[in-house]
C-alpha cells in the first residue's frame, strides 16, 4: 500500500502589534504580516485606547487570524505590550511596532531555525532603516547595523547571548527577531521597563544561558518619523526623555542584580549612574529642580570626575531663565 504525504504541521506564530493613534502605518504593519509567507499565524493588534478606535482598519482585512483588542483608557506601551503578549497561544511570539514593516520572508527565514535547535531562545535578523515615507535611508541603515554593532556578528548561534544582547543591544526584539515563548519568565515582565521593553524583553530572553541564532540579512524595515520613541526620546521632548530615563533606572538596577550577569556588572552600573544625570536634565527641562539634583548629585558621588554630570548640575542653580535656554539648545 502506497504511503500518502503528510506535510508536518509548521509552529503557529503569534504576532503581536501594539499600536497607539498611528492608522495609516498601522494599516501598512498588518498588511506586511498578512503577506508573510509563512502563514501558521496569529496576528494581535493591541491598541492602546487611540482617539480613533482602529476596528474597522483590521475588520477591512478580512482575515481570521488578527485578533482585536483594546484597552479601556491610555495604558502606556509596556502594558500594552504585556497584555497582548498573555494572550499570544503560539509556540513562538514576535513584536511588529505599529509603524514598522516586514519583508514577506521575514519569519520564513527565521522560525525554522528554531525549529531545528531547541536549545534557541530566539532567532534575529539585520534590518533597514527607513523614513516616514517608507523610503529606505541607506546611510541611516548602515549606521544602525554598525550602532548596535550587527557588522561584527556573522551569521550563526550565540551562546550565551547576553553580551550581543543587553551590552551591544544588537537583538532588534521590537522589529526583527523571534522568540520561543516557553522560553520567557512571562511574569517577570514588569511595567517599570515602559519604553525601553524591547530591551528588557532581551534581557529575559537570554539570562537562562541559550542560544541566540543571526540572520545577517536585513529582513524588516524600522520607521525613523517626527513621533516614533527615537525622536522624542531626544533633546527637546523633556517628558519622554524622563519617561525613558526612568525606564533604564528600573532595567539596569535589575541587571546588575542579576547574579547570573556579573560579569557585565560594572558596564550595567555605569549605564545605571547615566540614566541619573539624564533624568536630571530632563527634569531641569520641565523646571523640577527640586526633583532634580538629588539624582545628580547621586551620580556625582558614585561616579568619576563627570562633565556632564556637573554642568548639569550647575545649571540647576543658574537663574530659569538662562538655564533654559541652555537646556534647549
Amino acid at each position: 500500500m502506497s504511503q500518502q504525504h503528510i506535510d508536518t504541521p509548521k509552529s503557529l506564530v503569534s504576532v503581536i502589534i501594539p499600536t497607539y493613534n498611528r492608522p495609516t502605518y498601522l494599516k501598512q504593519a498588518i498588511a506586511s504580516a498578512i503577506a508573510q509567507t509563512y502563514k501558521n499565524i496569529e496576528i494581535i493588534v493591541s491598541d492602546d485606547c487611540s482617539a480613533e478606535n482602529p476596528q474597522k482598519i483590521i475588520e477591512s482585512f478580512q482575515d481570521p487570524r488578527i485578533r482585536f483588542r483594546r484597552n479601556t483608557k491610555n495604558s502606556g506601551i509596556s502594558i500594552n505590550v504585556i497584555e497582548a503578549f498573555k494572550q499570544a497561544r503560539g509556540e513562538y511570539v514576535t513584536s511588529l511596532n505599529d509603524d514598522d514593516m516586514w519583508n514577506e520572508d521575514f519569519l520564513e527565514k527565521l522560525v525554522p531555525q528554531l525549529d531545528a535547535n531547541p536549545d534557541l531562545v530566539l532567532a534575529f535578523s539585520d534590518h533597514y532603516v527607513m523614513d516616514s515615507d517608507g523610503n529606505i535611508d541607506d546611510a541611516a541603515t548602515e549606521e544602525n547595523t554598525k550602532q548596535w554593532k550587527r557588522d561584527q556578528l556573522t551569521e550563526g548561534v550565540y551562546q550565551p547571548f547576553c553580551e550581543i544582547g543587553i551590552v551591544h543591544q544588537a537583538v532588534p526584539s521590537a522589529v526583527a527577531t523571534v522568540i520561543r515563548r516557553d522560553a520567557i519568565e512571562w511574569k517577570d515582565f514588569q511595567i517599570q521597563m515602559g519604553p525601553i521593553w524591547d530591551l528588557y524583553l532581551t534581557y529575559l530572553a537570554c539570562r537562562n544561558g541559550g542560544g541566540a541564532y543571526y540572520c545577517p540579512e536585513r529582513l524588516t524595515k524600522y520607521r525613523v518619523h517626527s513621533q516614533s520613541e527615537t525622536m522624542i526620546s531626544g533633546k527637546v521632548n523633556a517628558v519622554a526623555k524622563i519617561r525613558k530615563s526612568k525606564a533604564s533606572l528600573f532595567c539596569y538596577r535589575e541587571f546588575m542584580e542579576d547574579e547570573r550577569l556579573q560579569q557585565f556588572k560594572s558596564y550595567f552600573r555605569e549605564q545605571w549612574l547615566q540614566a541619573h544625570t539624564t533624568l536630571a536634565i530632563g527634569l531641569l527641562r520641565s523646571e523640577k529642580v527640586s526633583e532634580a539634583r538629588p539624582y545628580l548629585l547621586h551620580a556625582l558621588k558614585q561616579q568619576k570626575f563627570n562633565i556632564r554630570t556637573i554642568a548639569a548640575l550647575i545649571l540647576s542653580f543658574i537663574p530659569k531663565q538662562v538655564a533654559r535656554r541652555l537646556l534647549t539648545n
